[in-house]
């Protein structure tokens, strides 16, 4: 796809405190290069952290448990703890991610998307989050009206307003346990580790990779995208069925995410998984869902289309 720019709303703010903040972290991340800092044990943090942060915090909590509700927590009060997780990934409050990601959805690579790469691969990757215009600003009419369902819980209102408050607290923690060498490799390095690779969803996964599925947007399957970010590069798939809890739908395609969660269905904190009706071999849809995946796309919130806990 084209990556050519095209005009932005004249209305463009900086978001100043997500730009010092994320500009404080990546001049922290360079301290990597001094040996002084290096060391294995914070290398093994730094990777426990990716997945735990990005993985089961953003991957599995913050995207197919609380924007598309792919399947349920149990005990409820279960998915709290996961949602701080996700805080200390440095993507913001849960209410505000989930909120950016469903118009994202609802717009995916028009003129409303939120990072479309229509504007650019930079802008896809990251510069949407630094210059934000007025229709997409974290107020409570935006969060009421692509979050209302996490927008009445007190609890997500509460991490969402307070989220810095965590990463912060792990940088602290690092810095206790371990020294710089952690507080460099686990906390600073770690978090751009996590922010890159899961901005390249927006991104690369909208440009590069092949389709499977003909959805109404760009968005496509990258196999090394998928490795960093525990499946979520298989994107086409998930474009074509959103709120399946798995999207690698092929043998070949690998998807740490799902087994996660199927892991905790087995040991009975996981249930109403979401999976679509879709043919191993042919890629068809089978008997029963939507007649097209063109229309899938569109009732893509009807829970009929879907097998809870099929294959």
């Amino acid at each position: 796809m084209t990556t050519t720019m095209t005009a932005r709303p004249a209305s463009l703010h900086v978001a100043w405190p997500s730009v010092i903040w994320m500009g404080a972290i990546h001049v922290g991340a360079l301290l990597v290069f001094l040996p002084a800092y290096f060391s294995w044990s914070g290398v093994a943090i730094c990777l426990l952290l990716h997945w735990l942060t990005g993985g089961i915090g953003i991957c599995m909590t913050y995207h197919r448990l609380l924007t598309h509700r792919s399947f349920t927590l149990w005990p409820k009060w279960l998915e709290y703890p996961l949602t701080v997780l996700g805080t200390m990934a440095s993507e913001g409050g849960e209410i505000g991610w989930v909120a950016d990601h469903r118009r994202h959805h609802a717009y995916s690579d028009d003129e409303n998307d939120t990072h479309t790469p229509a504007q650019g691969f930079f802008w896809a990757h990251m510069v949407w989050w630094m210059l934000v215009d007025d229709s997409s600003k974290h107020t409570a009419e935006y969060y009421k009206k692509w979050t209302p369902d996490l927008y009445k819980d007190p609890v997500h209102r509460w991490i969402d307003r307070y989220h810095i408050i965590f990463p912060i607290a792990l940088m602290g923690l690092l810095y206790y346990l371990g020294g710089m060498s952690w507080l460099v490799w686990g906390g600073f390095f770690r978090t751009i580790f996590v922010l890159h690779t899961t901005w390249l969803v927006n991104s690369a996964s909208h440009i590069w990779g092949y389709r499977s599925h003909p959805t109404r947007d760009k968005s496509t399957n990258l196999w090394w995208v998928a490795l960093l970010t525990y499946g979520e590069g298989w994107h086409n798939n998930h474009h074509a069925f959103q709120t399946s809890a798995r999207h690698g739908l092929d043998w070949w395609e690998v998807d740490p995410t799902y087994l996660t969660i199927k892991l905790l269905s087995l040991v009975g904190l996981a249930g109403n998984i979401k999976l679509p009706r879709i043919s191993r071999t042919t890629g068809t849809v089978l008997a029963g869902s939507p007649a097209s995946v063109e229309s899938q796309e569109e009732l893509v919130d009807d829970p009929t289309q879907f097998v809870p806990g099929g294959v």
